[in-house]
């Protein structure tokens, strides 16, 4: 069965990075987009960015553009998050969602409606 599984997140200060992972397992081919969503505590999902198939296939919310970049290697069928410059306000629960591109679909968007493969998500803690 299709999967999904984050890992990367951690503690970091005020200005640092981290690189969260995304493996994905049970795919037949490697024609699915890539989501990364986030949730603090006591607030709703948000959508942060996402990776169709082939380059130049990503989105980024505005929020995010030009801190957070994603990337795919498709050889270990894993999605990359590089988070820069992080703040306290990027606290939360990442977790990664995943669906196949049908068709000669090969462009993402950013919504939770779109993704039916789910991660656990990967907690982020900024310290000021």
């Amino acid at each position: 069965q299709e999967q999904v599984v984050e890992s990367g997140g951690g503690l970091v200060q005020s200005g640092g990075s981290l690189r969260l992972s995304c493996v994905a397992s049970g795919f037949t081919t490697d024609d699915y987009a890539i989501a990364w969503f986030r949730q603090a505590p006591g607030k709703e999902r948000e959508g942060v960015s996402c990776i169709g198939k082939g380059f130049g296939r990503t989105v980024y919310l505005d929020p995010f553009k030009g801190r957070f970049t994603i990337s795919r290697d498709d050889s270990k069928n894993t999605v990359y998050l590089q988070m820069n410059n992080l703040k306290p306000e990027d606290s939360a629960n990442y977790i990664c969602a995943a669906v196949r591109l049908r068709g000669m679909t090969r462009y993402c968007a950013v919504y939770v409606s779109g993704y039916d493969t789910w991660g656990r998500g990967t907690q982020v803690t900024v310290s000021s």
